[in-house]
């Protein structure tokens, strides 16, 4: 487990340094060796996911929120099983759900709103904004985060630290199957426009 945390963090940390660059920023001219505190770095992560997150899933038109991959869009020898795959709207949903797992469940902390309601949600306008709800949930959670409880265990070898590092993971792997999901309906992601 300590590894996967590890490998996620590392892997969020390259697509921020990857993200930055695509987008032309650069990052904050800090002397080598100063002390960051982990709640201001994490949230700069969190912004950049956020926002990549949030442009796809405005970018689709509110009658593609059940959209999801089937036989039909492959040729008739290509055989594909897409039982079960999940709907443009519920991905976005589960993104929202795993917000308030990754930032504040699994901290102990209990969000201020039914959090299994969310699963049920049809409606692009309701989806969206538990979305960004969940977000800003997530960044309250974080300012939280310091030096010293960044490392601290919550349960077996995870700590806060490491449930936000894999949270950002888990959440731009999502944000790569709506991405494929936006290019299935001809719709070019926000990211990618720029």
């Amino acid at each position: 487990m300590t590894k996967r945390m590890v490998m996620a963090l590392a892997l969020a940390v390259c697509s921020v340094a990857g993200a930055r660059g695509q987008m032309g920023q650069t990052a904050p001219k800090v002397p080598a060796g100063t002390i960051i505190e982990p709640s201001k770095s994490f949230d700069a992560l969190l912004k950049i996911y956020e926002g990549e997150m949030m442009g796809a899933v405005n970018a689709m038109p509110a009658d593609k929120y059940n959209f999801a991959p089937s036989q039909a869009i492959f040729k008739p020898e290509q055989v594909v099983k897409y039982d079960g795959v999940r709907t443009f709207g519920q991905m976005v949903a589960h993104v929202a759900q795993s917000n308030y797992y990754f930032y504040g469940l699994s901290w102990g902390t209990k969000p201020d709103v039914d959090v299994k309601a969310i699963g049920s949600m049809t409606s692009k306008e309701d989806t969206v904004k538990a979305l960004a709800d969940s977000f800003a949930y997530a960044h309250k959670q974080i300012a939280t985060m310091t030096a010293a409880n960044a490392f601290a265990s919550l349960k077996d070898d995870s700590t806060r630290a490491s449930m936000t590092a894999f949270g950002i993971a888990h959440g731009f792997d999502h944000y790569g199957q709506l991405v494929e999901y936006l290019r299935m309906n001809g719709i070019v992601p926000p990211a990618s426009q720029k």
